[in-house]
Formats: structure tokens, sequence, C-alpha cells
């Protein structure tokens, strides 16, 4: 953003310097990138008169003019009479009139911070030419060239250009970022405000802004009043539009208006456009006209005015000539059904005012500024408007806008009103009142200021202020919308003041460090247990793309969407961990990594697990690993379970697998194949821990894994749980040696495998005997209607060396118990 210095001294009083002026506003408003000596640009650029205008002799547009500067110029070749010759082919050059001389040696204004262009005295069709006669183009102030600028100011010849038409000038080159909860500092008026408090002066915001509804001059045409509707009021907090006719669209505005456009980056392009950026720049809120001849031929002669969302597929062509196709989060403006423009972005080319339009629909609004920053990212529009847009413009400031565009129209361009004013203002807010004391204000900020000092800071800035009884009661001005609680109210008078100028003093309460709680203590030990059970930890984005949660069979329904994203790869709040790392596995592979694990320790969010009591979205703290290998045949999900039985032998703790059902509704299931996955169940308590097992061949599929992939998803609060309120175990190492036995046993193709976990654990129980049970193999042919488990048992005794025959007791009893429930040896 770019401030004029001369356009905030027509409304505020600056006494500083330049330098000091920077380096306050620095400090206590804004940061400035750069500040720019705009008088440089028009150095040497001299008024002059045509004293003698003739046609140059074999040309059929060159004309040989004689000017008078006064003798302001040195260095220059003159006639007898003092007279400076230049060659000119403008066709509004004549005598009498002033005119912007460059003289040789000037650099052209129009390059200036470019490729400089200097002019130098040559010989233009055998008759020398001593610099240019310039037109606004030129001179870098519009884009007309069709003629020479014609001074329509009182001045003597030999006046410097930019002393007449005060160019002498410096511009504040503004961070936008500093001042994006601050959309009433996008205008002229608002920094004017801002800098006249800064160094401690009174401001009054001039009439046209002050009444937030403003009276209007009567009108004189008797055309409908625009129907407008916003269909959600979640895009709009106000829509205003009003008809004017007789409109000179083919004229310029004044350049004085011209000027004070180019300063600050905008070109001139009409009257009409002109006016509404004049006005966009002065107060920030953007304006847009609409060919009102052509609106209505979109709509079959109606005017109906909508503001809704985008539809998906639907297009529209805008100014700049690009058809973009929508989407349900951009703003349009509607006639009827048809599209007519991007809110708050850019009008379309179909209403596009030209030389031929009469009668315009000017619309004054406000919009939804976070659907207005996608839009911005997603079709590549920075114009000044969105600019402005998002920054959150108040509603209340598009009526006195419009009003004031209305009257300086009837002046720029002869536009009449012939309609009444539609105003559609679901967003309408009564003036709030804040409360302060001053012993709150002066503790949070560490100062001394009385009470008097409060309310004239305040006061300063147009606040509406009161004390009664010690309390400082603040209502903020309607373009104020960052002022809202006591604390905004506090940095508002520290900053105004300056808080360089605070007294630091140490801080009287204890900073010795918060020690960790148990929880963070519990997933770090979770995260050094899984790193030594050989994974891999990883760090993947909260924020996911909703191909990424359809590829792993969930519902994006059940993500909560961010309307602002940082890029469309990022739209939605993740439901589960597991599609984060699965997603790496792939790219992993293909880097040469044949055999790994990945885990993560981190939150989630579902919409279905709804609001906290703070009415923002319930997090869920989740542990997920898994496993993927390129070269291994057999089941994966044996070693994710080895995985998971290290991290509860780690805690002190033990799991049951209870085979997953099909229709599961807990959406952390949902990536995992039911057949070959299991419910993680606390034995002791019988809570639920999570999932495990391996993925389903869509997912698989979806996301390029190997037949080897399995892993688990764990409620960290649940594990949590169960470590800390398992009772703490100990047993003295054996000085005998252990003992272990292989025993294959077949069963139905339909018997689950912790079945027959579960009743040998529960057989060995019985030993008195330290016992360990883990999987060897499990074999099931084609077809076949069994399948073979073989365990590995191993029993250790504390008070002897084992035998054979004591072994085999042992053994004997978990077969006849396996037995019992239809396993036989093999």
């Amino acid at each position: 953003m770019i401030i004029s210095v001369n356009w905030l001294k027509k409304i505020t009083t600056i006494d500083s310097s330049i330098d000091d002026l920077a380096v306050l506003i620095g400090s206590r408003l804004v940061e400035i990138e750069e500040v720019v000596d705009l008088g440089k640009k028009y150095e040497g650029v001299v008024i002059a008169k045509v004293a003698e205008c003739q046609p140059l002799e074999g040309s059929d547009h060159l004309n040989v003019v004689k000017i008078d500067d006064g003798g302001a110029v040195q260095d220059v070749e003159r006639d007898e009479n003092g007279m400076v010759q230049v060659v000119c082919g403008a066709p509004n050059v004549r005598q009498g009139i002033m005119v912007a001389w460059l003289p040789p040696k000037t650099v052209v204004p129009e390059t200036f911070g470019k490729e400089p262009f200097m002019l130098e005295a040559r010989m233009l069709r055998g008759v020398m030419s001593n610099g240019m006669l310039a037109s606004p183009k030129e001179l870098g102030i519009g884009d007309t060239h069709e003629g020479i600028l014609e001074i329509d100011k009182d001045c003597t010849p030999g006046s410097q250009f930019a002393d007449v038409y005060d160019l002498n000038d410096y511009l504040l080159d503004i961070e936008n970022k500093s001042l994006t909860h601050r959309p009433d500092t996008f205008g002229i008026v608002g920094f004017a405000r801002e800098v006249a408090a800064i160094q401690g002066k009174k401001f009054q915001t001039p009439a046209v802004l002050r009444q937030a509804e403003p009276e209007w001059s009567e009108k004189t045409g008797d055309i409908e009043t625009p129907h407008v509707t916003i269909e959600d009021e979640e895009l709009s907090g106000r829509y205003q539009a009003v008809v004017l006719t007789n409109v000179d669209a083919k004229k310029q505005s004044s350049f004085e208006m011209q000027i004070d456009l180019s300063r600050v980056g905008v070109r001139s392009i009409s009257a009409v456009v002109d006016v509404t950026n004049y006005l966009m720049m002065l107060t920030g809120q953007p304006l847009h006209a609409f060919d009102y001849d052509k609106l209505k031929a979109v709509n079959n002669g109606a005017i109906d005015m909508r503001v809704r969302a985008g539809r998906e597929s639907e297009k529209l062509k805008l100014l700049d000539g690009r058809e973009i196709e929508l989407s349900v989060n951009d703003i349009i403006i509607a006639n009827g059904e048809t599209a007519v423009a991007l809110a708050g972005a850019m009008g379309g080319a179909d209403t596009e005012i030209d030389e031929n339009t009469t009668s315009i629909l000017l619309e004054s609004a406000t919009f939804n500024l976070y659907n207005l920053r996608n839009t911005q990212m997603r079709h590549g529009i920075f114009s000044e408007a969105i600019t402005r847009f998002t920054k959150g413009q108040p509603a209340a400031l598009t009526a006195p806008v419009l009003a004031e565009a209305a009257r300086m129209l009837n002046i720029a361009a002869g536009a009449e009103r012939a309609s009444d004013v539609a105003d559609c203002y679901p967003g309408k807010k009564n003036a709030s009142i804040v409360e302060v004391s001053e012993e709150m204000l002066n503790n949070a900020l560490g100062s001394h200021f009385t009470t008097e000092e409060i309310v004239t800071t305040l006061q300063n800035v147009e606040c509406d202020v009161d004390c009664i009884d010690g309390i400082v009661k603040v209502t903020p001005p309607y373009w104020r919308t960052d002022l809202n609680i006591a604390e905004d109210i506090v940095e508002e008078v520290g900053r105004l003041n300056g808080f360089d100028a605070l007294v630091p003093r140490l801080p009287m309460r204890d900073f010795t460090a918060v020690s960790a709680s148990s929880f963070d203590v519990f997933r770090a030990q979770t995260r050094k247990v899984l790193v030594r059970a050989g994974a891999n930890e990883v760090l993947t984005y909260s924020f996911v793309h909703g191909d990424l949660l359809r590829k792993a069979g969930l519902n994006p329904d059940n993500s909560y969407r961010l309307v602002n994203s940082l890029s469309p790869d990022l739209q939605y709040y993740r439901q589960t961990l597991t599609p984060s790392m699965i997603n790496l596995a792939h790219p992993n592979i293909k880097s040469g990594f044949d055999a790994f694990a990945l885990f993560e320790v981190n939150k989630v969010h579902q919409k279905e697990a709804g609001l906290n009591s703070e009415s923002v979205p319930v997090e869920a703290d989740r542990i997920a690993l898994t496993l993927v290998s390129k070269k291994a045949t057999d089941a994966a999900y044996y070693q994710a379970k080895t995985t998971l039985d290290y991290v509860a032998s780690c805690f002190g703790i033990s799991f049951a697998y209870v085979p997953l059902q099909e229709e599961s509704a807990v959406t952390e299931d949902t990536p995992f194949d039911y057949r070959r996955s299991a419910v993680v169940i606390d034995k002791n308590s019988g809570d639920r821990i999570g999932v495990i097992g391996e993925y389903k061949v869509a997912v698989k599929k979806a996301f390029k894994l190997p037949d080897y992939a399995a892993g688990f998803e764990l409620d960290t609060r649940a594990l949590y749980e169960t470590v800390y309120q398992a009772k703490p175990q100990y047993a003295p190492l054996s000085r005998y040696p252990s003992t272990e036995r292989d025993i294959c046993f077949q069963v139905t193709a339909g018997s689950a495998y912790e079945e027959l976990l579960s009743v040998v654990e529960e057989a060995l129980r019985d030993s008195q005997l330290e016992t360990a049970v883990e999987p060897v193999d499990i074999y099931a042919g084609d077809n076949s209607k069994t399948k073979n488990i073989t365990l590995r048992i191993r029993l250790t005794s504390h008070d002897k060396t084992l035998t054979g025959e004591d072994a085999a007791t042992v053994i004997d009893t978990v077969i006849a118990k396996a037995t019992a429930i239809g396993a036989s040896v093999i």
C-alpha cells in the first residue's frame, strides 16, 4: 500500500520531518518498507507557455513550437526573443496554452524507477527540438497520450511542475501484513487519523464519513429500485446499489484527481472509474459500477441482484479477459441466475462500462474476508479492492461512501440519481461499549497513565469516551472493528503513546519453568519405546487434501474444512493419523528403502466428536504406526502386533485382540481390512485402546503400498490411562535355564488366532511357571477348510531346572485345553 504524505497533509497536520515521521509511524503504527521521494520523478519538469506554433514544412502533423519558460532553464538554445524551440506532434498544441516542458537532460517521468530515458536536443525533420512537451502518459500520471497536457492551474512560465501540482511529495510504501486487522487504515482518512493520534493531536473525520447513514440528494429519475438479495448472511454483511443515469462515460476526471491517484499507484481510466478508485483510496471502501443496460440484458431486462456462493463448474469471464471456473468458496454477484461479477475481486466482462455507457448501477458492499482470501489465492487476483476487502471492511462504511460517490459522479461525469437506494443489511450491529480502569490498564502495561491521559488518547482517534467512578467506558466508532475487549483498549493506549516510552520493569510473578505434565512425559516415553522398536518418527501436517481422506475410505464431510487454507492441498483437518502415515510409504520406497516403519504422535479432529466447552473442535490424541516391506511375504499383521506387544511390555501392560467387525462405525477403523485386523483391548479393564491390522486392498492400491503393509492407531489418552492404572509387577530373573517347545495346532479355517492363543495362555497360568507364547507360523492352503497355527511356548522355573517330563506335563495340559475347543495337534 502506498501512502502520500502530501495527501495526508490535506487532512491532518504533520509537523515533523519525513525522517522523523517515518520513524514514528514505524514504531507506533506499521512497518514502512521504503520512503520514496516523488519530487525526484519530476525534477527539471518546467511550466512553459506556447508563444508561437507553426506547422513543420513537409509534415502532416508536426508543429514547430516556440515556448516561454521565463528563462528558468539554463544551458538551452534560445532565439533572439529568449524563446526555446520544440517540435511537437500533439493535435491540441496551440499558441497561448500552458504546458509541461521536459528540457534536454531531463528524465521522462514515465520511465522513473524503470529504465530511465533522458531527453536531449536533437534534429527532427531538419529542425532542432529541445526536449519535448509532455502528455499525461509521459508524465507518469495517466494513460492519455493523444495530446499534451494543458496546465489548468494559475501559474507563471518557469514554475516547477512539481510545485504547481504539489508533487514535491514523499510516498510511504507500507507493509500491508502489519495492518491485517485494521481495515480503517487502508484509506487515506484512516491513516491520517492514526498519524494525528501518534503525534498526540486530535483528529476529526471529514463530514462525508462521519455519519453512517448519510443524506442523499434529491432523486431526478424514476427508475425502479434495484432488487437486492443476500442469499447467505455469512457471505456479506451489507449490499447497497443505486442507479445513476445521464452518465458521460467518455469524460476524463480532473487532472488533480488523476495526480492524486497516480501518486498512490492507481492509473486514471475515466471519470466514472477514477471516482470509485479515488474514494477507495480515500476511505478504504471499494465500489463497483456496472453498465446498467448490459446488466439488464443478461436477465431479460430485469434487475435482481443476488449475492451468493459460486457453483461448481460455473464460469465467469472477467474484466481482464480471463474466463475462470468458480468454486463454492467464491462469492458471486449475480443478476437473476447469471453471474456478473466475482464479488470483491473483479467485475465481469459482460457488464463492463465502456464509452457508450449512459447509465450505471453503482454498488457498495462488504464481503466475507475469509472467502475473499480464498478467492484471491485461487484466482491470483491481487487488486487494490480485494486487498481492502480481505481486511474486513465494516458494513456501516458502505452507505456514506456510496452517497459521496453519487455526488462526485454528478460533478465529474454528469451522473444523476435515478432510483432509490437498495439496501440489504443483515450484518447491522449496535455499537459496543468496552470498559477499562486506570489500574487495570497500568497493571497490564507497567505504565503510569492517568485517567485523563487515557481519555485524551482515545478521543484523539475519535472514540466516544465516558468516565464514571474511575471506569473508562469506550464506544469505538463504527470503523474500528478491532476494538472489542478491554485488552484492545489497553493495547491502543500503549501503542498510540509509544510502547518504547514505557519504563521496563521486571515482572513480579515467579517465572520458574512449569514441569511437564505426566501425559506429556508419557508421550515422550512412548516415542522412545517406538524408536527402540525400530520405527522412525515423522511429523506431518494437521491439514490434508480431501483426496487423501477419500483414498483412505474416509468421508471428508466428517472433517472440518478451512475457508482460507494456505494451499488447496491443505483444506481439511485430518480425522486420523493413518492416512498421513501410509501416504509417506510410497515416496520412501521410491527412494530405495525396502523395509521400514514410521510412526507419529499427534492430534486429530473429527466433526462427529463435536465441540468442547469453549465451542472449539474437540482434539483427540493419537499414536499411529505403519510398516511396509517390498520383500517380506508373510503376514504383516503379526509384525505390527509384535511391535505393539513390545510397547505394552515396556510399560508393564498387556493387550487382548478382538476381531474387527465388518461394519465398524469407528472412524479410525476405516482404512483397515476387517478380515486381517483386530481391536486392541486392555486386558484388565476391557477398554478399547485402538485398532491394529493390515489395510484394505483398495487402500493399498490407492496409496501404492506393497502387499506387506500393516499398522496400528491408538488412542493416546486411553493408552495413558491403562499404563498409569496398571499395578507395577516385579519378578526377579530366574537362575535356571528356560526350555522351549513348538506345537502345531490344526483348527478350522474360520477360527481366530486370538481364540487359540487365549486358551493356551489360560492353560499356562495353571503351571506356576513363567511362560511366554509367540507365533511361529500360520498356514492355510488354497480353498482349505483348516489352517495350521504353530506356537512357540517358553517355560521358565524359578526353583529348578525343568526336566523333559516337567515340560511335557505342561504341554499336555495345553494340548488338552486346545483340543477341548476343537483344535488338534499335528
